[in-house]
């Protein structure tokens, strides 16, 4: 298993590191972190309490470093998070910047939630002999985004070249490396992403994570009418959840995707034969 754990150590207030990087290197999953509260570890183990309220200059200086100093130049800021080096999600609340009735970033935050990125390997099995289209579903932190990760690895090396649009440089940062047959197209969103991997890389599979809205659903479904297979994550912890949701209702109709991958909260997974 890897993970960035000395960039996620570096953007860290000072007095958080020794005990983060004592505590959590192996099972760290999440770090809260709350304007007046003790700062929270959440392992794979438990819940363990630090020492000291954390203030709004602490919240300011992690926003910063993993920024680069740029934090709303991210395009992700107005949906709420950042990445930062290594594929570290860290979702931000505070004051919310409406212009022209549309959310354009987070002022004023008062807590951060920095997800820790760890990469595991051979972790696909069945999944990874299935094929056709592919839909890995489940809740936040159940990890479709490592086994997606995964099972792009395990594609490539049997199926040929496998275009991956990273919008949110989370699945291929650069401190992950990733092997032949992967082309990864970073920070551009998928509307746009994938009909350039597919006209100039010459994919067989194409690979993104996070369906979000209709647009990404209609780049899929043209990609897939292109004669290449396609793999993607979606929030939902079941089929009946998926068709409850409305933005999912273009890959309903059309049957995209001829098998589910749906992973529990524990990271366990099962995989259906179906068609949508």
């Amino acid at each position: 298993m890897r993970c960035a754990w000395n960039e996620l150590i570096q953007i860290l207030p000072q007095r958080l590191r020794n005990d983060v990087d004592r505590l959590g290197k192996e099972t760290l999953q999440e770090l809260r972190l709350r304007v007046g509260q003790p700062p929270w570890m959440v392992t794979s183990e438990k819940v363990i309490r630090l020492p000291g309220n954390v203030t709004s200059e602490e919240l300011a200086y992690v926003i910063h470093v993993a920024s680069r100093y740029s934090p709303w130049s991210a395009a992700t800021a107005a949906q709420g998070y950042i990445t930062s080096t290594g594929g570290h999600r860290i979702g931000i609340c505070g004051t919310a910047v409406v212009k022209s009735g549309a959310v354009t970033g987070i002022r004023d935050p008062v807590s951060l939630c920095i997800r820790v990125a760890r990469d595991v390997e051979n972790i696909a099995g069945n999944a990874a002999r299935i094929n056709g289209n592919i839909l890995i579903l489940g809740p936040p932190g159940s990890g479709k985004t490592t086994l997606l990760r995964d099972l792009i690895r395990k594609k490539a090396a049997v199926s040929g070249p496998v275009g991956v649009i990273d919008e949110r440089e989370e699945l291929f940062p650069h401190t992950i490396p990733f092997s032949e047959q992967i082309d990864v197209l970073r920070g551009c969103r998928k509307v746009d992403g994938i009909p350039m991997v597919l006209r100039t890389m010459g994919p067989k599979i194409i690979a993104v994570d996070e369906i979000t809205d209709e647009s990404d659903c209609k780049a899929l479904m043209e990609a897939a009418w292109c004669g290449v297979n396609v793999i993607a994550t979606a929030h939902a912890t079941d089929l009946n959840d998926l068709r409850g949701r409305p933005v999912y209702r273009p890959l309903i109709g059309c049957e995209l995707f001829e098998h589910a991958v749906i992973l529990a909260r524990d990271k366990s997974y099962c995989t259906r034969r179906i068609l949508l």
